[in-house]
């Protein structure tokens, strides 16, 4: 019989979405596959990241369906709380163009749509764009703190990339300050000991 999603996860049922979405990254860094690599656990690392996932699925489609939940994870059920958490794990693992792909069939393009396809525009090194998207993101949901720092760090560090160009320290300096503010950077650094992040510092 298939665990309850919410004990996988440790959390509640009547957790906040911010509060099930924390549990969800601690998790996923956690047990990252990356983590992993050339171990004798990485079989079963992987099989927990599985049950992580469908847990956090489950949760999102059970929250999207019942109408309850707040706030970061609206939608309905194209492009719903399921495929952003797909998108996100795509781009945590470097899967750009599979991330792409997905967002590009997702039909909601809600404030989530947008702080993913922002997400996968800083991955590619294209900052005009993922500010853009940052601050949609931001202004379509004011309350969330995700994409509001994200905005907020994309602007503060426009003019630095303005004056450093590609591949400058200063640019460097500032990509890992905004890469830490993202889910898929926390993921990043943390688990897979910075080896797809574009920042050379970022350790």
């Amino acid at each position: 019989m298939p665990r309850d999603p919410y004990s996988v996860l440790g959390v509640s049922p009547n957790a906040t979405d911010e509060e099930v979405k924390k549990a969800y990254r601690e998790l996923a860094r956690k047990y990252h596959p990356d983590a992993y690599r050339d171990h004798p656990l990485a079989e079963l690392a992987e099989e927990k990241m599985k049950e992580i996932n469908e847990a956090y699925d489950q949760i999102q489609k059970m929250r999207a369906a019942g109408g309850s939940g707040s706030g970061s994870y609206s939608g309905g059920s194209s492009g719903g709380n399921a495929d952003f958490a797909a998108v996100r794990n795509a781009i945590q693992v470097g899967n750009l163009a599979a991330a792409e792909a997905m967002l590009n069939a997702i039909q909601n393009h809600n404030a989530e749509w947008y702080f993913l396809m922002g997400s996968l525009h800083y991955r590619r090194g294209w900052y005009d764009e993922a500010r853009s998207h940052f601050q949609t993101a931001a202004s379509m949901d004011p309350g969330n703190m995700e994409y509001r720092s994200a905005a907020a760090r994309m602007q503060n560090t426009q003019t630095v990339y303005t004056q450093t160009g590609n591949g400058g320290s200063s640019a460097d300096d500032a990509c890992c300050s905004l890469l830490q503010s993202l889910m898929c950077a926390d993921c990043l650094c943390e688990c897979c000991g910075g080896n797809l992040c574009p920042c050379l510092g970022c350790r």
